[in-house]
Order: C-alpha cells, then sequence, then structure tokens
C-alpha cells in the first residue's frame, strides 16, 4: 500500500480531467452504504451504471430488459414472474434496492422484476459480488439498485403515450422541481396488453395490466441536515398458463392454456431518512425507516386458489467520520440495522397453515476506507448479524483499486455472503404436496474477483475484464424423496461453484454516438453437475447515435443468450429432467424524431428478426413486436 501511495504522489497531475469534479457523475451510492457514495474508478468491485440517457436511447419500458445488456447478469422472463441470476447465483441472491427500499417479497424471498417499470429519469446501479457485510442477507450475488431521478435532476412536466402490438399501451407521466428548499418528484405509469400464448401450441393470450405511482422528496432543513420521503405503489393483474399435470396426458409436464388463471399482487414501499452533516460535512449520520407491505393472490378458474402476505420493517443508523489531508484521507463507519419480517399463507382452500409467522434481527457493521490521490482506494467492512431464528452470522468485504498515470485501472475485491431460508422453503406451501423444511441453514458464500480496466482517446473509450470466482455451501433445493415423492427443501451437503469472465467495451464518440459491448462466460457447477438457467455465454451490442441538438435519433440492440440447461417436470414421478434450452440472439430497434423541443415522436422494433425462442422448459417467448408513440417534456 505504501509504494502505491509513492507512485500516486509521483505521478499526480498527470491526468488533470480525472479530477473529483470530473466524475461527479460517475457516483455509485450503493457501494457506500455509510455516505454520499463513492467514484466508480475507486470501487474495487464490479460495478454498471446505466444512466438515464442510456435507458432513454434503448427505449427501456421494463426494467429487466436492460438488465440483459449487464456482464454477468441472466435473465429468465415467463408470465408472472421475472428473474434474474447474478453471477451463477440463484434468482433469490441478489439484493433488489428501489431509491434504498429492499423490495424483495418476505415471503418468496426475491423481487419479481416484471412488476417494475422504468420511469423517466432514472437510473441503475449493479454492484457485482457478495455484498452482506454492507447490506445482510440476500446480496451473495450482488446488489441492484434502482433511483429515480430528483427534481433537480429532471424537472419539469414529462409525459409519455404509446401503443402498438398485442393492443398494448404503455402511459407515464412525471411532475419534479426545486422550490426552495424543496426538490420533489412525482410519476406514474401504466402497462396494460392483451398479450401473447406462452404455451407451446396454445392459443390463450396472457394478458397483463400493471399501474405503478412513486413520489421522492427531499426537505433541507438547514445547509446541514435534510429529510428524505420515499413511496411506492404498485399493482398488477397477470394472466398465465398452469403445466399439465393430467395422469397419462400426452403434454404432461408442459404449460397448457389454463383459462381463468391469473395472479394479482399489490406491493407498497415507503421509506423517511434524515441526514445531518457536523464538523463541516465531516462527520455524517443517517437514521431512516422503511417498510415494504406485499399481498399476491392467485385464481385458477376464476376462483380464489393461493395467496400470501409479506412484510417487512426495518430501521437503520450510519454514522461516517473523515478525517486526513486533501491528498491522503480516511474514513470510518458504523451502521446497525433492526429488520422484522411477516409472512403469511392465505390458501382459501385450507390445505395449509395460514396463521402468521415472523423473524427479526439485528445487523452492526463496521468500515473503514483509504484514499490516497483519488488515485488509490482500499477498505473493508464487517458485519455481525443476530438472527430470531438462525445462527449468527459474520460476513466480510475488502476491495483495493489504482488507476495508473496511463488511464489503466488495477482493482480487486473478496467477500463472504449469505442467504436466509424463507418462509416458502421453512413452512412449506400445501400440507401433502410440498412440505417445509424448518432445520434449513442459511446458504453462504464466499469469492473473490480481479479486475483491469483501461481508457483510451482522452476517455472516449473504456475497457474492461473481470474474472471472479464464488463458493456456495449449504444451497437450497427442492428434494423429491421416496416413498411419496413429496416436494421438500433441503440443504446441500456438496458445494456450487461459479467462475467466469465479464468483459466491456463503452466507447463515446462526441455527443452523437454510443457504443456498448458486453460478453459473459460462466461456469457455474453443483458438485460437478451443470447448474440450471445458468447460460455459459451471454453477450450485447448496443449502438446509440444522436443527431445535433437532439432532432432524431436511432438505436440499435442485439443481445445474445447461450443455450443452458433447465429442469422438465415430464415424469409421472415429478422426478426433474434435465433439458437444454437453445441459444437465441434478439434484435431490437428504436428510433425518435423531435416534432419540436417539447414534444417527440418514438417509435421500436422488439425481436425484429421474430426469433423462436424459450428462456424456461415449456414456455414459448413473444415474437415481433412494433410500438409507435409520443414523448413531451415541458
Amino acid at each position: 500500500m505504501l509504494a502505491l501511495a509513492t507512485a500516486a504522489h509521483a505521478n499526480e497531475g498527470e491526468h488533470a480531467d480525472n479530477s473529483k469534479d470530473a466524475r461527479a457523475d460517475n457516483i455509485v451510492v450503493t457501494a457506500d452504504r455509510l455516505g454520499d457514495g463513492i467514484a466508480y474508478d475507486l470501487v474495487g468491485g464490479s460495478v454498471t451504471l446505466l444512466d438515464a440517457r442510456t435507458l432513454a436511447d434503448r427505449q427501456t419500458r421494463n426494467v429487466s430488459d436492460i438488465l440483459r445488456d449487464v456482464p454477468g447478469l441472466a435473465v429468465n422472463r415467463i408470465a408472472g414472474l421475472t428473474q434474474i441470476r447474478m453471477r451463477g447465483a440463484e434468482g433469490d441472491h441478489t439484493l433488489v434496492l428501489v431509491d434504498g427500499i429492499e423490495v424483495s417479497d418476505p415471503y418468496h424471498g426475491e423481487f419479481d422484476f416484471g412488476t417494475l417499470i422504468a420511469d423517466d429519469g432514472a437510473r441503475i446501479e449493479v454492484l457485482r459480488g457478495q455484498q452482506s457485510a454492507l447490506y445482510g442477507s440476500d446480496a451473495i450475488g450482488g446488489v441492484i439498485h434502482y433511483i429515480t431521478g430528483s427534481g433537480a435532476e429532471a424537472p419539469g412536466l414529462r409525459l409519455r403515450a404509446e401503443v402498438g402490438s398485442w393492443n398494448s399501451v404503455n402511459a407515464g407521466a412525471r411532475i419534479a422541481g426545486v422550490s426552495g428548499n424543496l426538490d420533489y418528484a412525482l410519476t406514474a405509469s401504466l402497462v396494460s396488453t392483451d398479450g401473447v400464448p406462452d404455451a407451446i401450441g396454445g392459443t390463450r393470450d396472457l394478458g397483463r395490466d400493471t399501474i405503478a405511482a412513486s413520489f421522492k422528496i427531499r426537505w433541507d432543513v438547514a445547509p446541514n441536515a435534510r429529510l428524505i420521503a420515499v413511496g411506492r405503489y404498485s399493482w398488477s393483474d397477470l394472466d398465465f398458463n398452469n403445466s399439465d399435470y393430467r395422469s397419462g396426458s400426452p403434454t404432461f409436464g408442459y404449460s397448457i392454456d389454463s383459462p381463468g388463471s391469473f395472479v394479482r399482487s399489490q406491493a407498497i414501499y415507503g421509506l423517511v431518512r434524515a441526514e445531518v452533516e457536523l464538523l463541516d460535512g465531516r462527520w455524517t449520520h443517517n437514521v431512516s425507516t422503511q417498510f415494504a407491505d406485499i399481498n399476491r393472490d392467485g385464481y385458477d378458474y376464476d376462483a380464489p386458489s393461493y395467496g400470501d402476505r409479506g412484510n417487512r420493517i426495518k430501521a437503520s443508523y450510519d454514522t461516517a467520520l473523515r478525517f486526513g489531508s486533501p491528498r491522503v484521507q480516511h474514513r470510518i463507519g458504523f451502521a446497525v440495522d433492526l429488520e422484522d419480517e411477516r409472512y403469511r399463507n392465505t390458501d382459501p382452500s385450507g390445505y395449509a397453515f395460514t396463521g402468521t409467522r415472523s423473524n427479526s434481527s439485528v445487523g452492526l457493521v463496521g468500515s473503514y476506507d483509504l484514499n490516497v490521490d483519488d488515485r488509490l482506494a482500499v477498505g473493508g467492512s464487517l458485519r455481525f448479524d443476530n438472527n430470531q431464528r438462525f445462527d449468527s452470522a459474520t460476513t466480510y468485504r475488502v476491495q483495493g483499486s489504482y488507476r495508473f498515470g496511463t488511464g489503466t485501472r488495477l482493482r480487486a475485491a473478496a467477500g463472504s455472503g449469505v442467504k436466509n431460508p424463507g418462509f416458502y422453503a421453512l413452512f412449506g406451501y400445501v400440507d401433502g404436496r410440498y412440505i417445509g423444511n424448518p432445520n434449513l441453514r442459511p446458504e453462504k458464500s464466499r469469492g473473490w474477483e480481479v479486475g483491469l480496466e483501461q481508457s483510451l482517446a482522452n476517455d472516449a473509450v473504456l475497457l474492461g475484464v473481470t474474472w471472479f470466482q464464488s463458493r456456495l455451501k449449504g444451497e437450497i433445493y427442492t428434494s423429491y424423496p421416496a416413498p411419496d415423492y413429496f416436494a421438500t427443501p433441503a440443504n446441500r451437503t456438496s458445494d456450487s461453484t461459479q467462475r467466469g469472465i465479464e468483459s466491456f467495451a463503452a466507447i463515446r464518440l462526441g455527443d452523437a454516438w454510443r457504443i456498448d459491448l458486453s460478453y459473459s462466460w460462466l461456469k457455474a457447477r453443483e458438485n460437478g453437475v451443470e447448474e440450471v438457467r445458468r447460460p455459459r455465454h451471454i453477450g450485447s451490442a448496443a449502438i446509440s447515435w444522436h443527431a445535433p441538438a437532439d432532432r432524431a435519433s436511432a438505436t440499435l440492440v442485439v443481445r445474445h443468450n447461450g443455450d443452458q440447461i433447465d429442469l422438465a417436470y415430464t415424469n409421472p414421478n415429478f422426478i426433474p429432467d434435465r433439458v437444454v434450452l437453445d441459444a437465441f440472439t434478439t434484435v431490437n430497434f428504436n428510433a425518435t424524431l423531435a416534432l419540436s423541443p417539447a414534444v417527440t415522436l418514438n417509435g421500436r422494433i422488439e425481436n425484429m428478426l421474430n426469433e423462436k425462442y424459450t428462456e424456461l422448459f415449456g414456455f414459448r417467448a413473444a415474437g415481433r413486436a412494433l410500438f409507435v408513440g409520443v414523448n413531451a417534456r415541458f
């Protein structure tokens, strides 16, 4: 560390454009829960930033779509559920935040990305690698943070309306601004579609109706104190098809048309945070409380069939003290989290226990960070979680980054993660069919990564490559023990391993052209056997062009998903068979035309080549679709 610090002093001033001010737009708030964020080129771990312009260029309507362009992320989408698997981890191993709120369903233990509609002015931070030392349970694969724009970042009135294939309607409205000491933003959005069939050979269209509304308010009470309030509401009605489990049926185990089958869900989220700065901003204090309340009800033949309720209340205190010289800066931090989760099965048939169960925990975090000349950054975090239901867990994370005067950056990180079993696995779902296991242990993971980045042409080009390895112990899986073959979760006695390469290229040719490329290679094994729904190869290419003064624009996005293993429950004993899903490549194209400084026409074609593919066994994906609309900004 001393040798690198000496090199940093010797190279001081070689790249004045790499000052703090020049990097102000690349602050990663998710990588630093104890302060105001860390500059991108000081983070030792892997980070992908998707800014508001990127989301707009690709005409992002569902957040899960643009996440396909992030290295290391695999997306699986069918009607009723969209999962993200990061670096070969499970779908419930990724912590999802929306404006700082944990939005995963306490009952199911993960977040359905199909319910998250992209808002105008929002951005996304994706932090890969074990992050439990900062955030506790869930953050084994990493963290995805969706951040809506503030009133200062995206002021004014913004309206969006578009129509398209399958009688689809997509609309949004946003009003935001700054009035005195008050920064405010209010948003609302709607997605409605008749949908398409997903059963192979089926004809039933699977419709979807989703509405969402949110607000974000910041009140600067004093120059060194502020209050922040965030609220979010979402409601969705999604048709889905069941699998055919009729004895002797030729489509046994496949998805079939299921009229009257749909799921309705409602989620309410809220957060209030107070921030105070002392000692001229060197000592910060944040106190917050947040909640999540999620209800889900399923219907078969238009009659209630199942349901669940989950809610979470969390209170946190974060503090950080900064000291040192302008060139050598130290920071020590401390945080405490108090969390209570409650969940209940609301099965109307009487085949399952419907009482409320709960779990509470206390987490303590300590951290230290060193920054030398904004070139060398090293740090570490340690967290202790005392859980009511499970054994206590201690997790850690260390990372370092050094940026040479040649535009080369070396970085490395290592850490551990933990994931507590959810209600579904602990207590089952249907007596005599899906049996819970209250003796399950938390899943635990350890991993490390090493990365190299190189900037070229006065920072117009940024290239990066990362090698990572992880090992998961006690993976929770579903077993089917004889003689009854009832579905029963258990902890594996063997380890799961993940290793791979993530690479990217970001090219900025003036204000007109943006080119983003990514490629990931993954090898995920459980006891030597390839894990399901983890494509070995994933890649994307996005090329965007803007005319002068944004009078017009065009974007082409190509996404490739390699072949992958999935499970087919076509065995009458419900013992799954392993099948291979073929690789597929989709091509999307969109364009805009400005009718005036305030009004823009937009159009896009999704799956332009009408690729036929499946993301999960027995379900076919949508074909070519066309959408046209208008955007207005005042």
